[in-house]
């Protein structure tokens, strides 16, 4: 089978949301023509359809219209379903037509669905993201590709459209792989942090004396970085991630390691704290002033 993209590049989208419109708005950007699915789900799409984009009523539609089809929609469930469901997208898939899923998903599932795509004459190639919605629109994500060398290749150009650093992990299902350990260090610095910065508060620590003391130590990174707007003024816009997407990712992380037959003790503990939450749709960094008023019984 042939598996170069098409010279026309028609991009086909389904999820248009927090992070997919950042994405669909730079590919448009980049003279791409876009298909989307049009979706309570999605962010307000004004500017899409001012750009050429073409609104479509079914993800059978959208692949029909396209030769590479992004899936940025929230997880496993939601992939196969997207995917399989009537009037879903391999109902239209053409023979050779590329699926690129940019969720975070399962890597068994990513297996099955990879075996079905190829099974309907397409191809899979997971290219899980990270960072945020900010960085979506500013068309500066991370990437963690799956795919086989040559589509890996021919797809770099659309990729780079709205991504800044790009990773070949390997096979398909390594990039879900890989965002799953990513999000896993990620979350659990966050749990971490979310925990030091109450105890410093309750301690009556100055806020930027706990935050030079880390961010010059141990301590510093990205995900300080992240949570330091929130620390400093409680302005969490640069970090929306909510705890019920951290829940969800670090539950697939467990499912993973379980196949893996591999440890997850402190694991267990960061996803207890995610899961006691009541509200999960605050944001991660909304955790340091939950954890303030807790005490340990």
């Amino acid at each position: 089978m042939n598996q170069s993209v098409r010279t026309e590049h028609r991009i086909g989208m389904v999820g248009v949301g927090l992070m997919g419109h950042g994405i669909a708005k730079n590919i448009l950007s980049a003279g791409y023509s876009l298909a989307f699915l049009d979706h309570s789900g999605n962010q307000p799409v004004d500017d899409l359809l001012a750009a050429g984009a073409v609104p479509c009523s079914s993800a059978r539609e959208v692949a029909e219209k396209a030769d590479v089809v992004l899936l940025c929609v929230t997880g496993s469930p939601q992939v196969e379903a997207v995917l399989f469901e009537p009037d879903g997208v391999l109902e239209g898939l053409a023979q050779g037509t590329i699926v690129v899923d940019c969720s975070t998903s399962l890597p068994s599932s990513t297996a099955k669905v990879a075996a079905r795509v190829e099974e309907a004459g397409g191809h899979l190639v997971d290219a899980a993201m990270t960072r945020t919605p900010k960085e979506a629109e500013e068309g500066r994500l991370n990437l963690i590709v799956g795919a086989d060398e040559t589509l890996f290749e021919a797809l770099r150009p659309l990729l780079e459209s709205f991504a800044e650093v790009i990773t070949h992990a390997g096979a398909v299902g390594s990039g879900h792989t890989l965002k799953l350990l990513h999000n896993y260090v990620s979350l659990g610095f966050s749990a971490v942090l979310a925990e030091a910065t109450a105890a410093s508060r309750r301690a009556g620590i100055d806020d930027h004396a706990f935050l030079e003391v880390l961010s010059k130590g141990g301590g510093g990174g990205v995900v300080l970085e992240r949570l330091r707007p929130f620390i400093e003024s409680g302005d969490a816009s640069g970090f929306r991630f909510s705890v019920a997407n951290a829940h969800k990712d670090l539950g697939y992380y467990h499912t993973m390691t379980d196949e893996l037959n591999t440890t997850r003790g402190v694991a267990g503990a960061v996803a207890a704290l995610y899961a006691s939450v009541e509200d999960q749709t605050m944001a991660v960094p909304e955790l340091i002033r939950l954890l303030e008023t807790r005490t340990e019984s």
